[in-house]
């Protein structure tokens, strides 16, 4: 049975007009794997790029256990609160067998989930790259068409997701975890750079003084990485249950943004993002190549009999790929 087609107009408009069930069926469009959806997707997007682009990109990386959600559930709130639109997209772990996700993010923003001027939109990752869903990007054009305009990306802070998430942010923030021995433990050099913002949560009763002095540890890290931007990275102390040091923190996140000049950032974002999007595509294209998905079984044969090198056997895949279909 052949199914109707979209009506992209119909769906551009209920983004416009910050339907929420709209803006979902959006987003789970650019989503979908399917090549007719993607190319509905694709057109879609042209549609609602010229409603986009007027939001605050904030990515939210940090530890599991960091306290990520219980934080963008009492800074959203605030933002709420104050006059702001706030959509959250929240990548969650897939399952590499299954590629089942948890998706329980909702269930620990209880206020921004059910607040009226917030979005929240859990997203499986689906074993992409860095744990990023694919579709982050264009999930971001759709909610800055709907009119949202603090849009707050969590990624699941593990591997090479928060270097993804920066390169589609305005500003990068960083969750860390006092009481886990030596405070800067789990904390890679990388990220430390990639930061514009560090908090240090969960500063809240007798662990207060804990966090405060993993605080001064992060600062002192940072001044010995050095770094040739203006901006100095700031490190804070906050909590996201009760709320304490989160208006401290939007306001650096603010003052990051004013520092910089966004559209350029932007712009080669854009840039990035092309070649990531082109990379995807020829992997793809690999993988459902007729003619590779025939060698593959043979190559894999050949190299559990010790006959080929895996060196030998992707020479001879790309081979394969590479010659001229007839």
């Amino acid at each position: 049975m052949t199914r109707p087609p979209l009506d992209l107009d119909a769906m551009a408009a209920g983004v416009r007009d910050r339907t929420p069930a709209w803006v979902a069926r959006a987003i789970t469009l650019v989503e979908s794997t399917r090549p007719d959806h993607q190319a509905q997707a694709q057109r879609l997007l042209a549609t609602l790029t010229p409603d986009a682009g007027r939001s605050h990109r904030i990515g939210i990386s940090g530890v599991p256990g960091a306290g990520k959600s219980t934080f963008i559930d009492a800074l959203g709130s605030d933002l709420t609160g104050s006059g702001h639109r706030v959509a959250v997209l929240a990548v969650d772990p897939s399952s590499v067998r299954s590629r089942g996700s948890i998706l329980g993010d909702k269930t620990r923003m209880a206020r921004l989930a059910a607040d009226p001027d917030a979005y929240v939109r859990p997203s499986p990752t689906a074993g992409t790259l860095g744990g990023v869903a694919k579709a982050t990007r264009e999930a971001i054009v759709v909610v800055e068409a709907a009119g949202y305009d603090v849009v707050i990306v969590e990624t699941v802070g593990v591997g090479q997701s928060e270097t993804a998430v920066a390169d589609m942010v305005d500003s990068f923030l960083l969750l860390a975890l006092a009481r886990t021995g030596d405070q800067l433990q789990g904390i890679k050099k990388g990220i430390l750079e990639i930061a514009d913002v560090i908090a240090v949560n969960k500063a809240d009763g007798p662990h207060e003084a804990e966090a405060k002095r993993a605080a001064r540890e992060l600062s002192g890290a940072l001044h010995l990485l050095g770094g040739g931007s203006a901006w100095t990275t700031p490190v804070l102390t906050c909590s996201g249950i009760e709320g304490t040091g989160v208006a401290e923190i939007w306001a650096q996140l603010t003052a990051h943004r004013d520092s910089q000049d966004v559209d350029e950032r932007r712009r080669r974002q854009q840039v990035g993002w092309m070649r990531v999007m082109a990379e995807e595509a020829i992997l793809s294209r690999f993988r459902t190549n007729p003619a590779v998905r025939a060698a593959v079984t043979d190559m894999e044969q050949r190299i559990l009999a010790g006959s080929i090198t895996p060196a030998q056997a992707t020479e001879h895949l790309l081979a394969v790929f590479d010659k001229p279909q007839t």
